[in-house]
């Protein structure tokens, strides 16, 4: 029988909709902060074949998830084209910066990636022998406007504004950057299908700050142009895609980038989502991550609310963004409860 997740994304609309979670390995698990000690740092733990998969199927041992999602992170591609990474304790990932044409030209070319990289597609291959034949293996990449706002930066930003700024000073070098950036995508996510990805995800986290014709510029064009390579170079490749916060840039987005699926994050209702995108096709989400930190009948209210939202189509269950550490396993575990055993 086909996995619970393709049949979603094919467009089958099931009783009881298949679930994962984003940063479902994470630092909420004691098992995962125990691996995590061993591998020494973040990075480390990321490049640790071995390490990376055991953290990747810790959460499928514990929860039956319907699909494990690579363990990695989107700023090993800015890595691998040449910038610096490191990571800042408690603070998150710091780079070098890209803030002109000279810069951008000085990256590597999008077929110097995969050296660096290689540990990541290893990581592929032991979790296509290890998942449970029942489990839909994910990879994913980050999309190129997310990636580029942190190269442009050197980090997170909370409005995005040195990316907003680059763009508007030198769209010209703004563009190569993200053209670069949509090419290594492309070549990044074809190893990962070629090592035993099943699925493919697209994150575009800061997709919320882009308007107008700079979303269908920097956040539809480049979507558009990954997903169209990677199914003509993949037949049958599903791709799902999550431009954060795009409001009512969801409402056809699926159509205009050739996903199979939109996630949809938790600012926007359920109720809306089923009426303006599930509509069209497959949707994944959307439980506000909060939920798994408070629990309680609120915990379970809200995950058959958003059960019976998209009971009437397509539907893959998620949390609206990733879950963060200081959440309660035993949240996750009646999160599952709840949405199988209604």
């Amino acid at each position: 029988m086909t996995k619970l997740i393709l049949r979603a994304l094919a467009g089958e609309t099931l009783p009881t909709p298949p679930i994962w979670m984003m940063r479902q390995a994470g630092r909420y698990l004691p098992e995962y902060r125990a691996t995590r000690a061993k591998a020494g740092d973040f990075l480390s733990l990321c490049y640790n074949s071995e390490l990376a998969a055991e953290v990747t199927l810790q959460p499928i041992r514990r929860y039956g998830f319907d699909a494990a999602i690579l363990f990695a992170d989107i700023l090993l591609v800015p890595q691998a084209l040449g910038a610096d990474l490191w990571f800042e304790s408690g603070e998150g990932p710091r780079l070098s910066t890209v803030t002109s044409m000279a810069e951008v030209q000085a990256l590597k070319p999008r077929d110097a990636i995969h050296d660096r990289l290689a540990p990541i597609y290893e990581t592929l291959r032991i979790l296509a022998r290890e998942l449970p034949r029942e489990a839909t293996l994910i990879g994913f990449a980050g999309a190129p406007w997310t990636v580029a706002t942190y190269m442009i930066a050197g980090r997170g930003t909370k409005d995005q504004a040195p990316a907003h700024a680059f763009k508007a000073a030198d769209r010209a070098a703004f563009s190569a950057l993200i053209d670069l950036i949509t090419e290594a995508t492309i070549d990044y996510l074809s190893m990962q299908v070629q090592a035993g990805a099943e699925v493919v995800k697209l994150f575009d986290s800061w997709a919320g700050s882009l308007k107008g014709q700079d979303f269908t510029d920097f956040a539809v064009k480049p979507a558009a142009r990954i997903i169209s390579a990677l199914k003509a170079k993949h037949p049958g490749l599903p791709v799902i895609a999550f431009p954060r916060e795009a409001g009512a840039g969801y409402i056809g987005f699926a159509q205009a980038t050739g996903a199979d699926c939109v996630a949809i994050d938790n600012s926007v209702s359920p109720e809306w989502a089923a009426e303006n995108v599930q509509a069209t096709g497959c949707v994944q989400g959307n439980l506000a991550p909060g939920h798994m930190v408070t629990g309680g009948q609120d915990l379970i209210d809200a995950v058959l609310r958003v059960k019976t939202a998209f009971q009437a189509g397509p539907h893959i269950f998620n949390l609206g963004h990733g879950i963060t550490p200081d959440a309660d396993p035993e949240n996750v575990a009646l999160m599952v409860e709840t949405l199988r055993n209604d």
